[in-house]
């Protein structure tokens, strides 16, 4: 084999691939554009009504994801007006990890605009937009709330997801010493706020997310982040979509 062609093979055996599971939906009217901005006219108008549209690249460019319609047709969508669903029969092939970047108000996340609710979001070292992790939630509280997580003062839930073997790779030494071995996962402004700094960013949004019980075998969705502080753990926080197995 020549080196060159050698080369592109370990790089595609070492590096993962984006998964083709991933669906747009549209959750408001919304131009289907030619290009990733409003400078040119519009393909046409996507409704609520729109079949999911398959999305063509996991990143978005310029706030607009890269979709294909069930027509056929190819063009770009303003990420504040879609959801990205991840099939929940999730596989290792859906891990696409970027370089981590801090979080901001402005990442596209799961695009459903969780992000403008994550107060201080910098905090937060981003390395997949929209991920599904499946796994069973296991007592983050020690028994002490009986919906099993944690009730933060930024109004965040603290669960822990016992995560299935192919996700393991998502656990790194913060979750191993600090989170039983755990991915942390959290739904933002899910409870009363107390902490003065984080109130901002929940005064306009309450979450009313059911979470499943302690050992349900879940499918949990959101953006895959680093905590810079603290242990320095793996989250998903955002969580988009909470789903019993």
């Amino acid at each position: 084999m020549r080196p060159g062609i050698a080369i592109l093979v370990l790089a595609f055996l070492c590096f993962p691939t984006f998964a083709s599971a991933q669906a747009v939906k549209v959750t408001h009217n919304v131009n289907l554009r030619p290009d990733p901005t409003s400078e040119y006219p519009p393909i046409r108008l996507l409704t609520t009504a729109e079949p999911p549209m398959s999305l063509l690249e996991p990143a978005p460019e310029y706030g607009y994801y890269h979709v294909k319609t069930t027509n056929g047709e190819e063009g770009y969508v303003w990420s504040r007006f879609i959801i990205i669903r991840t099939s929940e029969n999730a596989a290792p092939e859906s891990i696409h990890l970027v370089p981590p970047v801090p979080g901001s108000d402005s990442m596209a996340g799961c695009g459903d605009g969780l992000w403008q609710h994550v107060y201080h979001p910098s905090r937060l070292l981003v390395s997949q937009d929209c991920l599904t992790v499946t796994g069973t939630i296991v007592d983050a509280s020690s028994g002490h709330n009986s919906d099993g997580v944690r009730h933060e003062k930024d109004g965040d839930t603290h669960g822990w997801l016992k995560v299935d073997p192919q996700f393991q790779s998502l656990i790194n030494a913060g979750n191993t010493s600090n989170e039983n071995g755990d991915l942390v996962f959290e739904l933002v402004c899910h409870y009363n706020v107390t902490q003065t700094d984080a109130q901002p960013s929940c005064s306009d949004y309450h979450d009313t997310t059911g979470i499943p019980a302690v050992g349900t075998r879940v499918a949990i969705t959101g953006t895959f982040v680093t905590e810079k502080n603290h242990g320095k753990w793996n989250e998903i926080h955002p969580v988009s979509r909470i789903r019993a197995q």
